[in-house]
């Protein structure tokens, strides 16, 4: 068997694992009863579980060698060239909740930094897709990031304040106050929708790399910029904090009013 080369040779797998992942939650519709709370006090379900390890064994079947790094298990050969990057249920509240704002990530990681992403929200029918070299698509039709180039009247979101420290908070409240307005609760689906060219600017904190190694080849393809808050691509060893506008230019001042906030001071210093 001829081993894929490129990262677009691996993107008919990645739909099959999300097509994978979409047949599992609709069995459970929207929103669950039973839950646990991890070690970080977030809820997990059993179907979290499922999901992940539905992807896990399709991955491991089709490239036995890849590494994987998922939220709900241990890592496995990480020091691969090609490492899948999994989040079975982005948005595990609000799927508890019956809020239809969750979704699967699935990333292929080079050497490191991803280069293949899925977005995908089996309630709303949408899955976004992107590959090294190839445009970001929406149910097969190409998308683009809106045009805004200035921080004044854009359109920002985050997840939630609550993973922000003071320091952090600070900063994103400054972008807050020459935004045209925030949305708060979208998750991936916000990213889904920056790629789209709905929103501008989304920002967070307190998230691991199977959070955004999707998000990122999608939001490049599409024309936007994502980074860590320092401007540092992201890969699977960066650290909990990133950013994502819609084009270079934002991008460049969202950067500039988060250093100023924060006196420069690094991630590392912060955590």
């Amino acid at each position: 068997m001829i081993q894929p080369s490129m990262p677009a040779d691996f993107l008919p797998f990645a739909h099959r694992l999300a097509e994978c992942s979409g047949v599992i939650l609709k069995r459970f519709g929207h929103g669950v009863r039973g839950f646990e709370s991890k070690s970080d006090s977030s809820p997990v379900t059993a179907i979290d579980r499922e999901v992940e390890a539905a992807l896990r064994a399709a991955i491991a079947a089709e490239y036995p060698d890849h590494g994987i790094l998922g939220e709900e298990f241990e890592p496995s050969n990480l020091d691969n060239e090609w490492v899948w990057v999994l989040d079975p249920i982005d948005g595990t509240k609000q799927f508890i909740a019956g809020i239809p704002l969750y979704g699967t990530l699935i990333a292929l990681a080079r050497n490191g930094f991803p280069v293949l992403g899925i977005i995908d929200h089996p309630a709303t029918g949408e899955r976004w897709s992107a590959a090294e070299g190839t445009p970001a698509l929406c149910n097969g039709r190409a998308v683009t990031t809106r045009a805004r180039r200035s921080l004044p009247g854009s359109l920002m979101f985050t997840t939630s304040p609550e993973p922000f420290d003071d320091d952090e908070r600070r900063a994103v409240s400054a972008l807050r106050s020459e935004a045209a307005w925030c949305v708060y609760g979208a998750g991936c689906y916000g990213y889904a929708r920056l790629a789209s060219g709905q929103l501008d600017i989304g920002v967070e904190a307190g998230h691991d790399p199977f959070d955004y190694c999707a998000l990122a080849p999608i939001i490049r393809a599409a024309g936007g910029v994502i980074s860590d808050w320092e401007g540092r691509p992201l890969g699977l060893t960066s650290g909990q904090r990133f950013v994502a506008s819609a084009t270079p230019e934002l991008h460049e001042e969202v950067l500039a009013t988060l250093a100023r906030e924060l006196v420069s001071r690094p991630e590392s210093v912060l955590r």
